[in-house]
């Protein structure tokens, strides 16, 4: 019995030693399928100029001639991916425009501060290995994936909140600009008729500034399998109006940074909001035809969530200036309205979970079209329709973490203004207000990609 106990322990020992030898499983070593996830939005509004721009520098030296819009000149905007991977791509629209817009000198690097970009990170960018490209009116385009050979670790914490400058030169005359106002980030222009200047890292060719995003709309990373996106959809208070210039504390900015410490380079969320926005109005709008708050939510859904990539849930915040002096619409056409987006998105993108989010309060703003008594009686009755059961997957209780019980505003240290240190609106939360609306968010809403089947289960 030793003798025999002795062998099977020797023959234990060899087979060990061979499968040590044997090479993986290439099943079990192959990494899990990387996919596209939206990590930054600048959802586009209008030509400029009109729309609703925070502390916008004067245009007239960059953009002498709004008719003409930007002449054989380089634009460099400066956005802030919310999750990064060693491949982006990006989608630039002429949505608003009224002529073919080509672009060519396309080039993505890593910001370094004001429009210096970290020496050999900028990199050529191309249109189906094309490097130019001519979109038509009314269309948008994507770029071919672009390798970031600065990010050696997607998760390297070190990258997170780094910005990524995109400059692009538009060839001739662009006519009406396709643009997002309310960007509260600085990016940077070069004079009219100076050329393609975006392979350039340093600053000298940038002298101008803008506080808006043109014809660059959203950028995908290339993402794990298992990273998601989130998309903040709204008007002005999603937007960030009265938030800090170049601050990074609208409340979507709030949610990511606290998804972030839970979850890593998992999680984006992605800022689809448009200062003025409505959910039911306009009826018409166009390039002839703008309203400065943008196409209606419900007509601008295809652009802002469903061509999106990795979109695994929507907070959906606005009502606002449906009610206002501007929008003048009843409770009726607007909730109609908010159930006829919902159930398009059920019915085409059911595994996106829906979380809809209390309007907050603009009783006794400052500005001519709000504030006053009716408004408020048809935002409470929003709010109802958004709590009631079925309506939405979730809901967001923004109202109950600004409101002042006693006033029925704001509460007064929301008010006072971050970007301009004005007095405030009273229409718009200020940082100290987006800090409370982004942690008032459940985190455990945002699990892995379960969607809107398993919460219905």
């Amino acid at each position: 019995m030793p003798r025999r106990a002795g062998l099977i322990a020797s023959l234990l020992v060899a087979a060990l030693a061979l499968v040590t030898l044997l090479p993986p499983d290439p099943a079990a070593a192959a990494p899990k399928k990387s996919h596209w996830v939206a990590s930054w939005v600048g959802s586009v509004q209008g030509p400029y100029p009109v729309g609703n721009p925070s502390a916008q520098p004067d245009q007239r030296y960059a953009f002498p001639s709004e008719a003409a819009g930007a002449r054989d000149q380089t634009l460099r905007m400066v956005v802030r991916p919310d999750i990064w991977g060693r491949e982006a791509r990006l989608r630039f629209s002429n949505a608003f425009g009224t002529k073919p817009l080509t672009l060519d000198g396309v080039h993505a690097g890593l910001q370094l501060g004001g429009p210096a970009l970290v020496k050999g990170s900028n990199r050529p960018v191309t249109f189906g290995r094309k490097a130019s490209v001519t979109i038509p009116p009314g269309e948008s385009v994507w770029s071919d994936p672009v390798r970031l050979a600065f990010v050696k670790r997607p998760d390297d914490r070190l990258l997170a909140g780094r910005k990524l400058a995109v400059s692009f030169h538009v060839v001739g005359e662009s006519g009406p600009m396709t643009w997002h106002a309310k960007a509260l980030q600085t990016s940077y222009v070069s004079p009219p008729g100076s050329g393609a200047r975006g392979h350039e890292e340093g600053e000298a060719a940038f002298p101008y500034g803008t506080s808006s995003w043109f014809f660059l709309d959203a950028v995908e990373m290339r993402a794990p399998a298992g990273a998601f996106a989130v998309v903040a959809f709204g008007d002005s208070i999603t937007d960030g109006t009265a938030s800090t210039m170049n601050g990074d504390d609208r409340w979507p900015d709030v949610l990511s940074r606290r998804l972030k410490a839970v979850h890593g380079n998992r999680v984006a969320v992605v800022n689809a909001g448009i200062g003025g926005n409505q959910i039911a109005g306009p009826a018409e709008y166009g390039p002839h035809k703008p309203f400065p708050g943008g196409p209606s939510a419900r007509s601008r859904i295809d652009r802002d969530v469903l061509a999106l990539s990795g979109v695994r849930a929507l907070i959906w915040l606005e009502g606002t200036n449906d009610f206002s002096r501007n929008g003048n619409a009843s409770l009726e056409t607007v909730r109609s309205a908010m159930d006829e987006v919902l159930a398009r998105l059920r019915r085409e993108r059911p595994d996106i979970k829906l979380i809809g989010a209390t309007v907050v309060s603009a009783l006794g703003s400052s500005s001519p079209a709000h504030g006053f008594v009716e408004q408020d009686e048809k935002r409470r009755d929003l709010n109802d329709h958004i709590r009631r059961p079925g309506v939405f997957d979730a809901v967001v209780d923004f109202d109950a973490a600004t409101l002042d019980p006693t006033s029925g505003g704001l509460k007064e240290e929301f008010v006072p203004d971050s970007t301009t240190g004005g007095k405030g609106d009273r229409l718009h939360p200020n940082r100290s207000g987006y800090h409370a609306m982004g942690h008032a968010i459940d985190l455990g809403l945002f699990g892995p990609a379960k969607g809107r089947r398993a919460a219905a289960k």
